[in-house]
């Protein structure tokens, strides 16, 4: 998924969100292992990653919320 916006994020359903953002982890993790072994060419991705990986869980987090004040 491409530099997804909020609006775009919101859009989902659980299951594929949470599928994304196993994903991001996945892909966090590989980037990481590069970095390590200095095969990491562009940094940036790392920041990245973890941007995407912020968005992906504050739109689940704001999810739990909704539904426990609908509780």
């Amino acid at each position: 998924m491409a530099k997804a916006k909020a609006e775009d994020l919101r859009r989902l359903d659980d299951q594929r969100l949470n599928h994304e953002i196993n994903e991001a982890y996945r892909a966090l993790f590989t980037l990481r292992f590069q970095h390590a072994s200095r095969q990491l060419e562009n940094y940036r991705e790392l920041r990245n990653a973890r941007r995407k990986i912020a968005q992906l869980r504050t739109v689940k987090r704001e999810r739990e919320l909704a539904a426990a004040m609908e509780e």
